[in-house]
């Protein structure tokens, strides 16, 4: 079994903390040294208790789910000798009630635009591109809600 590691860091300072108005800034420290600041959605905890500018675990969610599609079809393209020159994706996560009510991401919907040289694959090799990426995606396997990849293009 593989680990993989992150550090989060959070103080309260000088700030009132049982009143709820305490901010949630935080930085998430990864492996490599880079340092991210990290909050709560100003969606889920209203501005100034939020940091509009930092990454919330809602985005880091659907970023994850985005990125481990594409380094798997960056690498399954690569193997069919399929020459990737440009991949952008504008994901999007859906926040709503699972099946017992509770909060949970139960959609993530990928849009990638992927720019080919000498041109794109026909549709039926760029669907099984698709699909097995999201097959071998540990993060997709790991989440309850449905990934969606929609344009497969």
């Amino acid at each position: 079994m593989k680990t993989f590691d992150a550090s989060l860091s959070w103080e309260r300072g000088a700030q009132a903390f049982t009143d709820q108005r305490y901010s949630r800034a935080h930085t998430w420290t990864f492996d490599g040294g880079l340092s991210v600041p990290a909050s709560s959605s100003p969606l889920s905890v209203p501005l100034p208790m939020s940091d509009a500018a930092a990454v919330d675990p809602e985005e880091a969610l659907v970023a994850a789910a985005s990125s481990c599609h594409m380094l798997f079809f960056l690498s399954l393209a690569a193997a069919r000798s399929l020459v990737v020159d440009s991949y952008r994706d504008d994901a999007t996560g859906f926040l709503g009630s699972d099946e017992l009510g509770r909060l949970a991401m139960t959609r993530i919907v990928l849009r990638p635009r992927i720019a080919f040289a000498g041109g794109p694959p026909d549709a039926a090799v760029l669907a099984a591109l698709h699909h097995e990426a999201h097959a071998r995606c540990y993060i997709a396997s790991s989440l309850r809600g449905e990934v969606v990849v929609e344009g497969e293009g």
